[in-house]
């Protein structure tokens, strides 16, 4: 009797770990990891909110290859080194599929061991400063050549600026592109003494001194302009202390790489019209996919009030594009999605296509807008089409000769074409786990 007792439990015990293991294989598991608390929640909050918006949608439609699609969030909390540890958590212990996530370059090179070392897959979605190309990242968000270079050739040609200040967070997106965007001002011309650059601690807010420093170096009889990378919560104060001190787009206007609607919600404007940003989408965009995809997020978030920005549309573009690989490939594993997904097109919220290239960059337009009373971007200029994102500078020396190509028979992601030769370990394609 005891024998057959011990016998039925089992029985129930292996019948209900099946159904656990039947439940897990009919989901497929998304990873998101954004900063919901700390300085860059103030940006990054919203795109969790995005995805989980976008994996709403797809659910409705009947998931991706029968199965649902189970959000799987987590709060690295704007601490690089949680990044590290929320993504080997994501990979290892809940198994996701796919990761949707980081803001910061710190927090994208902290997650890349991680995921080159477990053959994980990060989308990417915010600009970043190049000189990067890893077989485990889509990079949804522009190159340097789709958002800086443009930018600066706007500033020097249409503007006529002969005096730039570059002003940025101190961390390795600020220092790499402003030294590609430094390289590319010496091309065009401009001399040394008519560069000058600051870098502040991230959640920044005490820019009386600096802001007087912008105001002198502007006072020279000479057009000047600051280009900003300064990145989450230090936007606030930085842009309140330019009204402070009467600092307006007419006496120095302000290029922004990093501010858009999100982070202009919480700031008074008004004082602010004029300065600019330079981004692949605006709100403001007017087309019938943008206005289906406010009215959606406007009816998921409960909040009419509640904007849309560039980062968001680079969520959108890349869960589509992965949905896309996974049906093609029949599959949700990373080798093959990666072995489906270059070259595959989705429309983009602007109008046009983002199309995935053999360096695992994607293409997009660039847009210059003009802050607006409303806290809206005015786009006073844009590219013709789309621009092909170069993960490699051509305006540095040592990145001038080198490719990435993830397809054969190159696949690297640092190729020199001047010698032939792959160029780094951290970037050749791992054997897959």
């Amino acid at each position: 009797m005891i024998f057959k007792k011990l016998f039925v439990a089992l029985m129930v015990l292996g019948l209900a770990c099946l159904a656990r293991t039947s439940l897990a294989q009919d989901t497929i598991k998304v990873g998101v990891l954004h900063s919901l608390t700390g300085t860059m929640a103030i940006s990054e909050t919203t795109l969790k909110d995005v995805m989980l918006m976008l994996i709403e949608q797809q659910n409705a439609k009947g998931g991706v290859l029968g199965k649902k699609l189970e959000a799987v969030v987590v709060d690295p909390a704007s601490d690089w080194p949680q990044f590290n540890e929320k993504a080997l958590s994501l990979l290892t212990q809940d198994k996701v599929d796919v990761i949707f996530g980081c803001w910061t370059s710190v927090s994208r090179k902290s997650v890349l061991p991680v995921f080159e070392e477990h053959n994980g897959l990060l989308f990417y979605p915010v600009q970043y400063e190049g000189q990067e190309s890893s077989r485990n990242v889509i990079y949804t968000g522009a190159a340097p050549n789709q958002q800086a270079i443009p930018a600066v050739d706007y500033l020097l040609n249409d503007l006529e600026v002969k005096r730039f200040a570059l002003v940025g967070t101190d961390y390795v997106f600020p220092r790499t592109a402003n030294k590609i965007v430094e390289a590319y001002l010496r091309l065009k011309g401009i001399p040394e003494e008519d560069i000058v650059v600051y870098y502040t601690p991230f959640g920044y807010s005490d820019w009386q001194s600096i802001v007087s420093d912008l105001k002198r170096f502007g006072s020279a009889g000479k057009k000047t302009a600051v280009i900003s990378t300064i990145n989450g919560d230090a936007n606030v104060p930085f842009y309140l202390e330019l009204t402070n001190q009467n600092i307006t787009a007419d006496n120095i206007p302000v290029m922004a790489f990093s501010v858009g609607e999100e982070e202009l919600a919480g700031i008074d404007t008004k004082p602010l019209v004029g300065h600019l940003a330079a981004w692949n989408y605006f709100e403001s965009v007017d087309s019938p996919a943008n206005a289906q995809f406010i009215k959606d997020w406007h009816a998921f978030i409960g909040d009419d009030k509640r904007v849309t920005n560039d980062p968001m549309e680079a969520h959108y573009i890349g869960f589509n594009l992965w949905v896309k690989a996974v049906e093609k490939a029949k599959s949700a594993k990373v080798d093959d999605v990666l072995a489906n997904i270059v070259g595959l097109e989705t429309p983009n919220l602007t109008g046009g296509t983002a199309r995935v290239l053999p360096n695992h960059h994607i293409t997009k337009p660039v847009l210059i807008g003009e802050i607006q009373a409303d806290g809206q971007f005015q786009v006073v200029w844009s590219t013709d089409g789309e621009v092909e994102g170069d993960a490699w500078s051509d305006y540095l020396p040592e990145s001038a000769d080198i490719i990435s190509d993830w397809t054969d028979p190159v696949n690297c992601g640092n190729y020199n074409q001047k010698t032939k030769t792959c160029g780094g370990a951290e970037t050749e394609a791992p054997a897959a786990k």
